[in-house]
């Protein structure tokens, strides 16, 4: 049974990240990250991998950008290191860092594949860090001036620009619960981390309009809540939760509010003047889709660990385990019906305010390295999932899936495997995956109809 037909025009993407993949941590003049440091530190990545290898992108980019071609596919997001560009984070620019974009972007070009670069992945230059990271406002001008940086370099063939990745994973495991660089364990006083990141969105899209880039969205995680009970508790437990990975996020870019006054009224600075910086107008928005997830009240049986990340005593909060689905190897719940409600209920909430989405991320760890037919399973059912929105009536442009190679799983290290192409992460050598082929013949026969 084949994969019904996709709007004509549909764009076919994979993903990947600069510190994921591209090792080559002190080439060409690269500063380090505060993920660099954070890595360092004893126990942080679990199966001990040294992370600035990376897949060695650096230098394989060509054999990579090779295999996107032969996937056939239109479009590449990956992701720029602000640390490579500008190794302060302010200051003077790396030339030689831009060079490599420069180069990486001309062989995507040179095989008819968009470039879709994401400015921010997570990687902040470790000096900006250490003065306070996304708690500190001035990291959201310098994120604009590095981003009008490489628009000036590269905005003249590239038609596709992300500025941030999922703020929410940053606030909550980087801010929040410590779990992600930069390992700060602040509860709910990691709120300005949230609003800064935002800023940061706001302003970067101007400063990229500036330097002559267009096409600009956002890539923004979104998980259906689950409410785990009937009881008012519950109701409400599942509704603060959704408003904190979900509504605190995409509310102030689509709308210019936060979903909550009290929200608002914990957020720095000139709070009304940000918002409409915020909100500054987006070409598309993304959306990255993993699985749903189970809330209510906090009791005594509610999960001590999330998705492989610890949970504080005294939230007002409990997450559920989620029965009867299939899990991927990080313990996630397969449910692709998730993605399509996601979607449907973004156009419901945000109506004409909503712009045109993309997928940014859709994927899953499956630890099967040539005949991964859980993967395949997976997209199958994701993309089935993704045809029913769109029938539904949501206007989604493309998908991205997470991703081209096997990476470096932040913290798990080597061990969790996303990839179309399965990585040694001891010779780095590529080999595709029966996934990779079946995701090829799926471009090619969408595009044999005309699509």
């Amino acid at each position: 049974m084949t994969v019904p037909s996709f709007p004509p025009g549909f764009l076919w993407g994979a993903s990947a990240s600069a510190f994921q993949t591209e090792g080559a941590a002190d080439a060409d003049g690269k500063g380090p990250s505060g993920w660099d440091a954070f890595a360092a530190q004893p126990g942080r990545i679990k199966d001990g991998t040294d992370t600035s290898r990376g897949t060695g992108f650096h230098r394989h980019y060509r054999e990579d950008v090779a295999l996107l071609a032969g996937l056939g596919a239109d479009a590449f997001r990956f992701s720029v290191s602000w640390p490579r560009v500008v190794p302060g984070g302010s200051g003077p620019v790396n030339p030689k860092g831009l060079d490599f974009y420069d180069r990486l972007v001309d062989e995507l070009c040179a095989h008819g594949i968009t470039p879709a670069p994401t400015l921010y992945h997570w990687d902040t230059p470790l000096p900006l860090d250490e003065a306070g990271g996304w708690l500190n406002r001035d990291t959201a001008y310098r994120f604009a001036e590095y981003a009008g940086i490489v628009a000036e370099r590269l905005a003249d063939r590239v038609p596709m620009w992300i500025t941030v990745n999922e703020p929410a994973e940053v606030t909550l495991l980087g801010y929040a619960l410590g779990e992600h660089a930069p390992g700060r364990t602040l509860l709910f006083d990691a709120l300005p981390a949230a609003h800064h990141q935002l800023l940061a969105h706001g302003l970067a899209v101007r400063a990229l309009r500036a330097a002559g880039a267009g096409n600009i969205g956002i890539a923004v995680s979104h998980s259906p809540v689950w409410t785990a009970g009937d009881s008012d508790e519950d109701r409400f437990a599942a509704e603060l939760y959704d408003t904190l990975t979900n509504r605190l996020f995409s509310d102030p870019l689509l709308t210019g509010r936060y979903p909550d006054e009290n929200f608002a009224a914990l957020m720095p600075g000139p709070v009304e003047d940000d918002l409409r910086t915020i909100s500054t107008r987006l070409d598309w928005y993304g959306v990255n889709y993993y699985n749903p997830t189970l809330v209510g009240a906090p009791t005594p049986d509610a999960l001590d660990s999330f998705a492989g990340f610890g949970m504080p005593e005294g939230l007002p909060f409990g997450i559920r385990e989620i029965e009867g689905y299939e899990k991927t190897d990080f313990g996630w719940p397969v449910v692709p019906e998730g993605l399509r409600d996601t979607l449907v209920q973004l156009r419901e909430r945000y109506g004409d305010r909503l712009p045109p989405l993309y997928i940014t991320e859709n994927g899953c760890a499956v630890d099967e390295p040539a005949e991964d037919t859980r993967r395949i399973a997976f997209l199958d059912g994701h993309l089935r999932a993704l045809h029913e929105a769109i029938d539904a009536g949501v206007d989604v442009r493309g998908y991205f899936t997470w991703s081209l190679t096997d990476n470096i799983e932040w913290t798990e290290g080597a061990c969790k495997r996303f990839g179309l192409v399965h990585i040694d992460y001891d010779t780095l050598r590529r080999t595709p995956k029966d996934s990779y082929a079946w995701y090829r013949d799926l471009i090619k026969a969408q595009r044999a109809d005309g699509r």
